[in-house]
C-alpha cells in the first residue's frame, strides 16, 4: 500500500509487483503532474493508467463523471477499479482496453500518458496518433518520457508544436490540439 499526498491531496493505492512502480509513485509521473493542473470544465482521460494515480488524483479535483482510466493490464485495471474506490471515486470509468482500440470516448481536454518507452515507440505512436483524433479542439496531450528527440518529432508532425519541459531527469511534452486554420497559417509565418 501507497500512502501519498499529491497536490494537496492525500491518497493511498494497492499495487502489485505485475504492474509498473509497484513500491512508490513513479517519478516520471509526478513531475508531469506539477507541470499541468486541473480546471473544473475539464474531462480528462488517463491513458495507461496502471495502478491509477494521475485518473484518480484527477477524479478528486474535477469529479469522477470526468475522468476515464485505460489499460492494456487486467492486473492494473483491476488495482485502478480498487484504487478508485478506496479514494472515494468509485464511480470514474475505468476500461481494459489496448490503448484508444476499444474505448468510444472523444472531445477530451486533456489525455496524460507515462507512456512505456523502454521498448520501441509502438505504444508511444498509437497513442499520439489516436490520441490527437480523441482531444477536443484547444485539447491537451501530456506525456512525460526520459527521450526527448522522438516524442518531440512525434507530437510536432502530428500536433504542429510541442512545449517542452524538463524536470528532475524527465521530459514533459505538452501538445495542444488547433485547428488546421490556425495550425497552417502559423506554419507559413
Amino acid at each position: 500500500m501507497i500512502k501519498t499526498n499529491i497536490k494537496g491531496i492525500d491518497l493511498q493505492f494497492e499495487t502489485s509487483s505485475d504492474v509498473f512502480s509497484p513500491h512508490n509513485i513513479d517519478l516520471g509521473t509526478l513531475t508531469m503532474l506539477s507541470t499541468l493542473e486541473f480546471e473544473q470544465e475539464d474531462k480528462v482521460l488517463d491513458l495507461g493508467c496502471g495502478y491509477g494515480v494521475v485518473g484518480v488524483l484527477a477524479a478528486k479535483i474535477i469529479g469522477a463523471e470526468n475522468v476515464t482510466m485505460v489499460d492494456v493490464s487486467e492486473e492494473a485495471v483491476n488495482l485502478a477499479k480498487k484504487n478508485a474506490k478506496l479514494n472515494n471515486v468509485p464511480e470514474v470509468k475505468i476500461y481494459q482496453s489496448d490503448g484508444l482500440l476499444e474505448l468510444q470516448e472523444s472531445n477530451f481536454t486533456k489525455i496524460l500518458s507515462n507512456p512505456p518507452y523502454h521498448a520501441n515507440f509502438s505504444v508511444p505512436k498509437q497513442f499520439i496518433e489516436k490520441g490527437f483524433n480523441r482531444l477536443e479542439l484547444s485539447g491537451r496531450m501530456y506525456m512525460v518520457t526520459k527521450r526527448k528527440k522522438w516524442y518531440m518529432n512525434k507530437l510536432i508532425s502530428v500536433f504542429g508544436g510541442v512545449k517542452i519541459t524538463e524536470e528532475n531527469g524527465y521530459y514533459v511534452f505538452m501538445a495542444e490540439k488547433k485547428s488546421y486554420k490556425y495550425a497552417n497559417k502559423k506554419r507559413r509565418k
